[in-house]
């Protein structure tokens, strides 16, 4: 199969596109239902906590009760129309119902198609990057990975461990692999990643009395750090700080936003990071002769 994907380039970036496509559906679910899971769950061990009185016996795990990725169904927030198969089809569907519920015509919000097109784009830069194989996949998986924290933290101003430790884990364990990075430059990429913010967090606040970013984020980097090495580090840290500074800057003298309210780092960090994994080569080399150190 692999051979064959490899003689079929077209085959091979289609097949990634529509990949993307049900992936970033997939996406949505994640992005939408877990931090309210997670809420859920905080609600729930603070009441513990507190004793106060749990649920009866006979109430607990009803599946009116239930609520995680699979249930319940997919459906509109204004009338409960169940989302039939044919309506969720990515991007697809949106177009044929007018981005609207077909039952109470309550407009859908179109973040939906976005990411979805977003993510079938980014995995086919991905495809068109690697060849067939265990490097494109696992790229694509981060891509995914990235994709959904962003948004997140974007909503929320969270990046959930339930995401980013599992997947700096199987950072370092690609790296046993020499997938990306080779285990020496991993491990010391987790660990430089996660301290270097650490660091930065605990001087910002000693000077200025303030948090200027939160412990997922040093979890982010330590995340990235693993995929890509310590040497990738630089530029993913240089790249969202360029990022993070020019939307910053735009959004407070453009769109008139209060300096007052945080921007989440995550989605800087993100794309940096994303970056870096595919071209941070190129980047390295291109900023070291810039800098006049290149051979």
């Amino acid at each position: 199969m692999i051979d064959l994907l490899r003689e079929q380039p077209t085959l091979y970036l289609s097949l990634a596109a529509v990949l993307g496509l049900i992936v970033g559906s997939f996406l949505n679910v994640v992005i939408l239902r877990l931090p309210v899971m997670m809420e859920r769950q905080w609600r729930k061990q603070c009441a513990e906590f507190d004793e106060q009185q749990s649920p009866a016996p006979e109430e607990k795990g009803r599946d009116e009760d239930r609520f995680d990725l699979s249930h319940p169904a997919s459906h509109c927030p204004g009338c409960g129309h169940k989302i039939r198969i044919w309506e969720n089809i990515p991007v697809l569907s949106y177009l044929f119902l007018r981005g609207r519920c077909s039952k109470c015509k309550m407009r859908i919000p179109a973040r939906y198609p976005l990411i979805e097109i977003l993510t079938a784009t980014l995995t086919v830069v991905v495809a068109w990057h690697y060849e067939p194989g265990i490097q494109a996949l696992a790229a694509a998986f981060l891509t995914w990975i990235l994709i959904t924290l962003s948004m997140i933290d974007a909503d929320h101003q969270l990046l959930p461990d339930s995401i980013t430790l599992p997947t700096l884990w199987l950072g370092l364990a690609l790296s046993l692999f020499g997938i990306f990075s080779n285990t020496h430059d991993a491990v010391i990429g987790a660990i430089a990643g996660y301290l270097s913010l650490w660091l930065v967090f605990h001087i910002f606040r000693l000077l200025t009395g303030k948090e200027g970013m939160g412990y997922g984020d040093f979890k982010l980097l330590a995340l990235l750090g693993a995929w890509t090495g310590w040497q990738g580090l630089f530029p993913i840290v240089l790249t969202s700080s360029l990022l993070g500074a020019l939307v910053g800057i735009s959004a407070i003298s453009v769109l008139g936003r209060d300096r007052q309210i945080p921007i989440p780092f995550g989605p800087y960090l993100a794309m940096a990071g994303w970056i870096t994994l595919l071209w941070g080569q190129q980047i390295r080399d291109a900023y070291l002769l810039w800098a006049g150190l290149g051979g």
